[in-house]
């Protein structure tokens, strides 16, 4: 079989045991029609099992190697039709690479920021429910916020479940969440924070559930990815705007002057850890929340927008929106001094003659 990106794919056996809404036979294609990699060889697929797609990433890049499961051969990138012959033998080919899975190996997922040992299981009725469920949190990002990371994952994996049974497209719930964003934004604007709150917590957790509905029916596009992440982009910016003049209507405006450098802090912070951000990644080839642990760890709270909804969630129950917008402001300008103190750090590394390598790779070698 050869997928419309030119792999060539070999499947061994049959599976009637649906998977995020499809068959085993479907999902494996999928999986394989995203790989970028050059692959010279086959790709080698049982489907009694059911894996992590990061093991399909991980074989294509190994010409010869066989993932096994107690021995029994799950996926593998075949270098002969001799060693498709002994694979769909069940058998490990003479002179091929064998990553054996109960040994625990971990890879270092780049898009995710994670290192992990990505799951295989036998796919079956009897263990379909717990393959999705490490399926969703294996589509999770290692290195995110507080609240993405903590807070609203079993939500957002029964919201993916359903969209997935309905057969609904990523998009379609990126757009759906838009009109939760719009709503928040008119909604603070007019002073109706504890309701714009609520459709900003649908549009967050949407937010969640886009990606990984995307992640684990194997949907994702070039097109949905800029949408979802343009939106992600774009928005913080105006609702703390929104917020700020919504302050009026509520009758907690802040003075003028007050009102001027708070935005300008929270604006400018925004944009220039974003610049900051960008400035790392070009120069040192990875993201700066994952070069030391301490680094991930403060991802967890930086001055991005969900963090910021705490701060402000906080000064609603107090009933004092207008000191959550400064607070805001201050911790925007907190986050931004400690971005810019882990750029200046990683010049200096470099400038010594160092070398910037994410903590979770050291960990993986």
């Amino acid at each position: 079989m050869l997928t419309d990106n030119g792999i060539k794919l070999s499947l061994h056996g049959a599976n009637d045991t649906p998977i995020w809404g499809m068959s085993n036979a479907v999902r494996v294609q999928r999986l394989a029609g995203k790989l970028t990699a050059k692959v010279d060889g086959t790709i080698w697929v049982n489907l009694a099992y059911a894996f992590d797609p990061q093991w399909m990433r991980h074989i294509a890049e190994h010409p010869g190697l066989v993932l096994t499961m107690d021995g029994t051969p799950i996926l593998a990138n075949a270098r002969t039709e001799a060693e498709i012959d002994a694979l769909n033998r069940l058998e490990i080919p003479a002179g091929g690479a064998m990553t054996e899975y109960r040994d625990g190996p971990q890879i270092y997922n780049h898009e995710l920021r994670k290192l992990d040992t990505p799951f295989v299981s036998i796919l079956d009725s009897a263990t379909v429910k717990d393959i999705e469920r490490q399926s969703y949190f294996g589509a999770y990002k290692g290195v995110t916020d507080i609240l993405t990371k903590y807070l609203w994952p079993e939500l957002a994996l029964v919201l993916t479940r359903f969209a997935a049974r309905i057969g609904m497209t990523p998009n379609m719930v990126t757009g759906i969440g838009a009109i939760g964003c719009i709503a928040a934004t008119f909604l603070f604007y007019y002073g109706y924070f504890w309701t714009g709150m609520a459709a900003g917590f649908v549009f967050m957790v949407l937010d969640t559930v886009d990606g990984k509905l995307a992640r684990c029916t194997i949907t994702s596009s070039f097109w949905g990815n800029i949408f979802d992440h343009g939106i992600d982009l774009i928005h913080p910016p105006f609702w703390w705007v929104a917020w700020a003049l919504g302050l009026g209507t509520a009758g907690l405006a802040l003075p003028d002057e007050q009102f001027r450098l708070v935005m300008i802090v929270i604006l400018g912070g925004y944009v220039l850890q974003r610049i900051i951000e960008g400035i790392f990644m070009r120069a040192f080839g990875q993201h700066i929340h994952v070069w030391r642990p301490i680094d991930s760890w403060f991802r967890l709270i930086t001055a991005r927008r969900n963090p910021n909804m705490v701060l402000l969630f906080v000064s609603m129950i107090f009933g004092r929106p207008d000191i959550g917008l400064i607070a805001v402001a201050w911790w925007t300008l907190i986050s931004l001094a400690v971005h810019m103190v882990q750029l200046l750090q990683a010049m200096k590394v470099r400038m010594q003659g160092g070398e910037i390598v994410s903590w979770l790779e050291r960990e993986q070698g």
